[in-house]
């Protein structure tokens, strides 16, 4: 026997169904996003991080580039060998390097230089990578594969040799580091777009776009670019680690960060070369580096199942 629903009952349900609102595509990635406990972890030591990296060396007591010779190569305050402690100098958490410059202050300095050229050198990659890559894809034909056939010869040749042939050209500039390894980088970022786009632009709403008379400019940028997003993000968090570990890899050569500027490139150079003598030189950069590489790469994994959940 079915119960007949007052009036009040009847608008109180449609009041309850009005309010209720659906959740955009955003926002269910944001919410798969946070259920990943790795990338959300990662997220959270990342932005640590980076705040010590950008505030750090300001509250610290001494400047990246101060030299004390009384504490040279002194291990750090809680060290558990006291032969190589320094009685004298001030409070040194992470000891001090071969000239006597703290190495917190110089750990967390060269944490905002790394950081620095991997995000300016992903942008530029960035840049670069999806517009190229949009283009070809969108083009298609003989101009797609003249395009992609100029990516492929880049490719062969080895990218941390074009990287150093352009910083011997230009004089190892500091500026000029972001766009060269940027300039190398953007490669597999084209083919990523390219690949999307190609998948992409015979879509009935690139059809219907190109039927009410939008130019091939304005279907990309409007049209292609912000549906290859997703890819592109999850390739980005993939990008600033290989632009870290190409900065480190050519400071670790003496064509990166010159003195008395530092990275952790620098710095891990410095400590292999003290690695018996003063372990601790090496160890602090190195554990910084490794934390950073692998909170991008989880952070990458959690963005790529957050996007696409098929993968998950």
């Amino acid at each position: 026997m079915s119960v007949p629903f007052s009036a009040d009952r009847t608008a109180e349900i449609l009041a309850r169904a009005v309010d209720v609102k659906g959740r955009s595509l955003w926002e269910d990635a944001r919410r798969r996003l946070f259920r990943n406990r790795a990338a959300v972890v990662s997220i959270v030591l990342l932005s640590i991080i980076a705040l010590l990296a950008l505030f750090g060396p300001f509250v610290l007591a001494y400047p990246y580039d101060y030299i004390d010779y009384s504490v040279v190569s002194c291990a750090p305050d809680w060290w558990p060998d006291p032969s190589v402690l320094c009685n004298a100098g001030g409070t040194h958490w992470f000891g001090t390097d071969s000239v006597g410059r703290d190495l917190l202050v110089r750990t967390l300095y060269g944490a905002r230089v790394s950081l620095a050229v991997g995000l300016i050198a992903t942008l530029v990659s960035l840049v670069i990578g999806v517009a190229y890559g949009a283009t070809a894809g969108y083009l298609g034909g003989r101009a797609d594969e003249l395009m992609m056939r100029f990516v492929d010869v880049l490719y062969s040749i080895p990218y941390i040799f074009l990287v150093i042939i352009l910083m011997v050209i230009f004089n190892r500039n500091f500026f000029l580091l972001f766009v060269a390894i940027g300039a190398v980088e953007w490669l597999t970022m084209s083919r990523i777009v390219r690949g999307q786009t190609l998948s992409i632009k015979q879509k009935e709403f690139i059809e219907a776009a190109r039927a009410s008379g939008v130019n091939g400019f304005g279907i990309i940028t409007r049209h292609i670019i912000p549906n290859v997003f997703g890819p592109v993000v999850v390739y980005v968090t993939l990008t600033v680690p290989a632009a870290i570990l190409a900065e480190s890899f050519l400071s670790f050569l003496g064509l990166g960060i010159q003195e008395p500027l530092t990275s952790w490139g620098v710095l891990i150079s410095e400590g292999a070369n003290q690695m018996e003598t003063a372990p601790w030189m090496l160890i602090f950069p190195a554990l910084f580096m490794a934390i950073t590489l692998f909170c991008f790469n989880f952070i990458g994994d959690g963005l790529r199942d957050a996007l696409d959940p098929k993968d998950r």
